[in-house]
């Protein structure tokens, strides 16, 4: 099983729900025993454990982990050693690891990136900007990783969640679709030739949970797109938003969607309390079961 789709689809029925976990650490927010003058070295080696810990909690609820590329890299490249640990104990523990760096550039450069992203950190995909067209996330699509037994994928970016989206998004072109619609409508050119055994393309597509009213639009013109979806949870995104864009007529692990939180999950604890994994182990279950209750 090589193809990026088959192998998230299959991951997805393994665990019973399509959640992916956002891995954002920021070290003021972490738990205190983790803290410097707690337990020894910096804040990069506090990250690390509190990620290890994350991804020991969740590892029963989530299919995905998706770590937060700008997170890691503030620190240089102590920071960046940690993110590929991250990337490495993730895959370790059995999940789909999909970096989130948001990447766009030109093709030249783009191939950078995505050797960056599938070499170094041996991502199974990775999230792009489309902003200066299709020719840049083919070098994503087109990239041969060392181990080419796990094929890779794409997230674009479509219908983000964050307020200020409308502004671009939202426009209206020439004739009469938005911008979004537009990059849609290439992302499903993108994904027609890449389809796995499951009916799933490669190359997936970010929507918001937050942008509902885009929903069946962006459905319709990508049908067999994995939406890749934030905007749960602490963003106000629920679980009747995600039963819009869920594909219809299609096996668990095919619905099409896959429904990510971060602050919600990694940071539910009290913050000095003692058991701080148990708690984003139970935030992570209960999302589980919602996102499941729409999804299978």
């Amino acid at each position: 099983m090589t193809h990026f789709a088959d192998r998230l689809a299959h991951n997805i029925d393994r665990i019973g729900s399509p959640v992916c976990v956002g891995l954002d650490p920021v070290y003021d927010k972490l738990p205190g025993e983790l803290k410097c003058g707690t337990t020894g070295g910096g804040p990069v080696a506090a990250i690390a454990r509190f990620c290890e810990g994350v991804l020991d909690a969740c590892r029963a609820h989530a299919a995905v982990v998706k770590p937060q590329s700008a997170c890691f890299e503030r620190y240089g490249p102590e920071g960046l050693a940690c993110l590929q640990h991250v990337c490495r104990r993730a895959r370790e523990l059995g999940y789909i690891v999909v970096l989130d760096a948001k990447r766009g550039d030109i093709g030249v450069t783009a191939e950078h990136y995505a050797a960056l992203a599938f070499d170094a950190m041996d991502a199974d995909a990775v999230t792009v900007s489309p902003y200066l067209g299709p020719d840049t996330i083919e070098p994503f699509l087109n990239h041969q990783p060392a181990d080419a037994s796990r094929g890779r994928g794409v997230f674009v970016l479509v219908r983000t969640s964050n307020p200020g989206s409308d502004a671009v998004q939202s426009l209206a072109l020439a004739d009469g679709r938005t911008v979004a619609e537009m990059i849609a409508d290439h992302v499903a050119v993108l994904g027609g030739s890449r389809r796995g055994q499951r009916g799933l393309t490669s190359v997936g597509a970010v929507v918001g949970a937050t942008k509902p009213q885009d929903a069946a639009a962006l459905r319709a013109r990508m049908p067999d797109t994995i939406f890749l979806i934030p905007g749960y949870g602490a963003q106000g995104g629920t679980a009747d938003d995600v039963r819009r864009m869920v594909r219809p007529a299609a096996t668990p692990g095919a619905r099409g969607v896959l429904v990510t939180a971060s602050r919600s999950v990694i940071y539910a604890f009290t913050p000095e309390g003692g058991d701080w994994r148990g708690e984003v182990s139970a935030a992570a279950a209960k999302m589980a079961r919602e996102i499941g209750q729409v999804c299978n």
